[in-house]
């Protein structure tokens, strides 16, 4: 059964795409040359977990263009819903991979997010890694919500730069809110939730070895690299999740005709 990027797995109610790397790079670029308009959502077990407790976050993921299998407890979803070609598609990754295509075809990219500064620096590692890419602006949004005059102004600004796909390097699930709260306001065709991978690729927090990312142990890795944050997420939410999978089998869902 080949990939499809419209079939989605039901984990506990939220649908993750059934994807691999090169399926999901191929639909953005359809989106953006066929004028369609979409927002990411790039999911994790800690996702689904809040999205048990936020019917508006379910719902959001559900509603996206594309929610991602962004760690290898969705991936195995999948498999056991049936779909055996799934495979990790992972925020660093997907940003790694939409770069390349899009220097060869001039995307332009803007992006959201981030602490002071760090937005910049994204923008330049990633004309260094692709300089066919296009960088048409950057926004650090304050640490509280817009006002509705830095709204509008921000969305003008994203409109302004004429961007393909919008970067959104907030944490989840405000970054999930945001999108689905400006989608319909942005004519960029994609809006990307990527969280963390602005920090790891300017280096500011430490990415895990490919072989512990494929072994499924990298919340352990993230957690002894940041334990004070991180500990809640991973030491209550994991066994949780657990649980409720063996009561809960992943299923497969088609899309409509």
């Amino acid at each position: 059964m080949a990939l499809n990027p419209k079939r989605r797995v039901d984990v506990l109610g939220v649908h993750v795409s059934t994807l691999d790397l090169p399926t999901a790079v191929n639909e953005i670029g359809r989106w953006i040359a066929e004028g369609e308009r979409h927002y990411v959502c790039v999911r994790d077990a800690h996702g689904v977990m809040l999205a048990q407790k936020d019917e508006t976050f379910r719902q959001i993921q559900n509603a996206s263009g594309l929610t991602t299998p962004d760690g290898m407890p969705m991936v195995w979803c999948g498999r056991w819903a049936g779909e055996k070609e799934m495979s990790r598609v992972y925020g660093p990754d997907l940003i790694q991979a939409v770069t390349e295509r899009a220097g060869q075809e001039g995307w332009k990219f803007f992006y959201y997010g981030g602490t002071e500064g760090v937005a910049e620096e994204l923008a330049e590692e990633i004309k260094r890694r692709a300089p066919g890419v296009q960088n048409v602006g950057t926004y650090c949004p304050p640490f509280r919500p817009l006002t509705p005059d830095e709204r509008s102004a921000v969305i003008t600004q994203i409109n302004d730069s004429g961007a393909d796909i919008v970067w959104v390097g907030l944490s989840s699930p405000k970054q999930e809110f945001w999108m689905d709260d400006v989608r319909g306001e942005l004519n960029a065709a994609a809006l990307i939730g990527i969280g963390a991978a602005y920090d790891m690729l300017t280096g500011r927090v430490r990415q895990a070895p490919r072989w512990i990312q494929r072994s499924g142990f990298e919340w352990l890795f993230r957690l002894l690299m940041e334990p004070k944050r991180l500990w809640r997420r991973y030491v209550l939410n994991l066994p949780q999740f657990a649980w409720l999978l063996a009561r809960n089998k992943p299923t497969l869902i088609e899309p409509e005709a």
